[in-house]
């Protein structure tokens, strides 16, 4: 599985794409900054002592935060969907397979509904989160993991959480509630706040580091998991270290913005074509281009419709479809 000389992911074409990818990812945060309802340009960040007290509180308290929110979602959102295709031997795998982000949506619409303040929300998906995963804990609970019952078992509580959330936005009658759900449910951004970065941020350097420390182990797993055993890969040790750390991860995120599409699918197939399968390059890069991804969504989002705003799960959805089908070529004859 060693890399050839004459492959276009050589060391010094990996180094590149990396430094191209931060590159981007520092020029997209720089230039989504000023876009928004308050008009602050780019010219205006270079002498901040120009800014009023109120446009610094925009860029310090609303913009800055998002911003580097929708960095680390991104990059949390795409080394989780790498690792999920590796353990499941599944391109269609992403971080939401396991039915997590389905928990989540409805603890959250459970405190849209009774619930009036903001950590309410942020709580109330935790909550759904930490359910979700308990089930899906209990229903592998015996078994190796392997990848059909992983599969079948995410979708089961995926389908189960997403009727009581359908159930709870019928039930309710709440045209307003509604609206939020709606927007919740495709990825709200625009509730990022220090606070809740701080423990995203967190949780994903610590989690995408375990999942880059499996590089390896998700490499033999790329062989088949009876190849891997041969190898003294621990197989059903690194599913459920990976299951573990994808729900937790994928917890994180959703609780604090909702849950947004695509991510986790299409960038670690569009990594792969550019840094090979070897995880030990994928999941860095990967991070990289999914943060400048959704940051650029993000962006879109804010601007497309100005000033209505669209939930960026959208957007990645409408960014996604097209991109996935060209890989999708591209990976097929």
């Amino acid at each position: 599985m060693a890399d050839s000389p004459n492959r276009p992911h050589t060391h010094v074409a990996y180094g590149l794409a990396v430094l191209a990818a931060l590159i981007a990812l520092v020029a997209a945060i720089l230039c989504s900054l000023p876009l928004g309802a308050s008009d602050i340009g780019l010219a205006d960040l270079a002498h901040p002592e120009h800014l009023s007290e109120l446009q610094r509180s925009v860029i310090w308290e609303l913009r800055l935060p998002r911003v580097l929110m929708a960095a680390c979602v991104g990059a949390i959102l795409a080394v989780c969907g790498a690792a999920m295709q590796a353990i499941t031997g599944n391109d269609l795998a992403d971080p939401y397979l396991l039915g997590i982000s389905s928990g989540a949506s409805t603890g959250a619409v459970i405190a849209i509904v009774f619930a009036s303040f903001h950590w309410g929300v942020i709580a109330g998906a935790a909550i759904g989160s930490v359910a979700s995963f308990a089930l899906l804990m209990a229903l592998l609970r015996g078994s190796k993991a392997d990848a059909t019952r992983v599969v079948l078992t995410g979708v089961l509580v995926g389908y189960l959480f997403q009727a009581v959330t359908s159930l709870i936005v019928t039930a309710s009658g709440n045209a307003e509630s509604t609206r939020g759900i709606m927007f919740w449910l495709l990825g709200m951004l625009s509730a990022a706040r220090w606070s809740t970065l701080a423990v995203v941020a967190a949780a994903g350097a610590v989690g995408c580091a375990v999942l880059w420390g499996l590089s390896r182990q998700l490499d033999a797993l790329l062989l088949g998991p009876a190849t891997a055993e041969t190898m003294g890969v621990p197989v059903t040790a690194v599913r459920y270290t990976v299951l573990v750390t994808v729900s937790l991860l994928t917890a994180a995120t959703v609780a604090s913005v909702g849950a947004i599409g695509f991510v986790g699918l299409i960038v670690p197939h569009a990594v792969r074509m550019l840094a090979g399968p070897l995880h030990a390059r994928l999941i860095p890069l990967a991070a990289l281009v999914g943060a400048v991804f959704l940051v650029v969504a993000d962006a879109i989002a804010r601007v497309a419709f100005a000033p209505v705003e669209l939930p960026v799960g959208v957007v990645t959805a409408l960014l996604g479809v097209p991109v996935f089908f060209l890989i999708l070529r591209r990976l097929t004859p």
